[in-house]
Parts: C-alpha cells; structure tokens; sequence
C-alpha cells in the first residue's frame, strides 16, 4: 500500500481501524466476511498478505482482520491494535476440534475460559499463567445476542494449543477429563491474555469444524458457507454498546 506502516504488520493509517474487531485466523476469512457481510468496505492493511478490512454492519463501524495460526502471531496483532490503534473490543472467530461427542460438526462453541500447556504468559512477563478467561461483559453481550437470534450456542473450555500435530504419547481425552476442555485451538488464550493487559474487551466465538472423537471433519469449501451463523452473531453482538 502506499501509505506508510504505522507498525510492523499492520499498515492502516491511525483511524483506518474501528474500535471494534473481528478476528478469524485466516485473512481470506477476513476477505470473505469484509465483502459478503460489511458495507461501506476499505481494505486498510496487506502486510504479508495479512488482509484488514473496515466498513460498517448495520450502520456501525466495525474492521475484521486475519491473525494467522497461533498464539504467536495473534499475540502480535492483538497488541499492536490496542497500543497502536485503539481497539476496544476483539473477537475471535474462528474454528475448533471437538474433544468429546458432546460436541457434533457444526455446533457452535463459546469460550468461557482456556486452558493452555503453551509458556506463552511466562515468556512475555516471566508469570506463569496455565488459564484465561474472556471479559464477561462481552461474553455476556454474545450469550443475549444469540437469544434474540435464536442461535443455540454450546459454552465451555477450550485447550489452546501450541501443537497441531500432535506426537503419539499426547491423549486428548487427558485434556478433556482433566481440564474439562470440550475442544481444542490455538489462539484464544493469548487473545484474552493481551486483552487483559491493556484492559480491553475480548471473546472467543468457534464453529466445530473436525471431532477428535468420531475423526469426522468439514472440507474447506463447507467450512465456508457453515460459518455464516457465527459471523453474523459475531457481528451483532460486537457492535451493541
């Protein structure tokens, strides 16, 4: 883009980026969400194909932007939009793996609290921090919002991962009957984690996309059109007051 980075990774402009965020892992998603949900749309960063986007749902300014995977790289993005551009309020959208059949294909997930075996708190303030929870007044806000929708929304812990791949001698159902993680990402604590730092609001919103236990799972294009129902509560409840 040709106007200068405000920061390293994201080149919006101060006041390119509304108070309000949506934030899927995958930049396409952004993309996705930007021109099939927002109106009045302006892409505003594109450092390292890492697409942000700002337009307006229903008459209120709102942005969406990718993450990347991990706690890493949301970690990144997370504090820049809160040092650098103001963002009050952030929420995860995105996808999980179901730990238990409580959970079917589809389902949608909101996190009340994480649980991680990721040095993510300890390595960036040397306290070692194993759980995070969202703000409750968001959470609360998604909870009303999709009663007046008459969305059904599952609640409960997630495992946020390091880990994609795990090695043999790691047993998700220790995690689930231990932790009582319903299901497994990988971005969420360290969301609530920067959140919690700057004394903004945060939240986790996640559609079941693969079972660990029955080893089913949503191809990519199903992944696609299955989310509507997430980003829409997404959006509606992110832009109330």
């Amino acid at each position: 883009m040709s106007s200068p980075q405000s920061t390293p990774h994201i080149a919006a402009k101060k006041g390119q980026i509304a108070e309000r965020i949506l934030l899927p892992g995958d930049p396409l998603r952004a993309k996705f969400i930007a021109e099939n949900w927002l109106t009045d749309v302006q892409q505003v960063s594109q450092v390292r194909n890492m697409f942000a986007y700002t337009g307006k749902w229903k008459g209120e300014p709102v942005s969406v932007m990718g993450t990347g995977m991990g706690m890493p790289s949301i970690g990144i993005y997370a504090w820049e939009l809160c040092e650098f551009y103001g963002v009050q309020k952030m929420l995860r959208v995105g996808s999980c793996g179901a730990y238990t059949d409580e959970l079917k294909l589809l389902d949608l997930l909101l996190v009340t609290n994480t649980w991680t075996d990721s040095s993510f708190a300890q390595a960036h303030s040397g306290v070692a921090l194993d759980t995070m929870a969202p703000t409750s007044a968001l959470t609360n806000t998604i909870k009303t919002t999709a009663q007046e929708l008459g969305t059904q929304l599952r609640e409960g812990t997630v495992h946020t991962s390091d880990v994609f791949y795990h090695g043999p001698e790691f047993d998700f159902r220790n995690v689930y009957q231990e932790h009582q993680a319903l299901a497994v990402e990988m971005e969420a604590f360290a969301l609530f984690y920067t959140a919690a730092k700057f004394g903004r609001e945060a939240g986790a919103l996640l559609t079941v996309s693969d079972s660990l236990v029955s080893r089913e799972a949503l191809s990519t294009e199903a992944r696609e059109k299955a989310f509507g129902p997430m980003i829409e509560l997404a959006l509606d409840a992110i832009c109330k007051d």
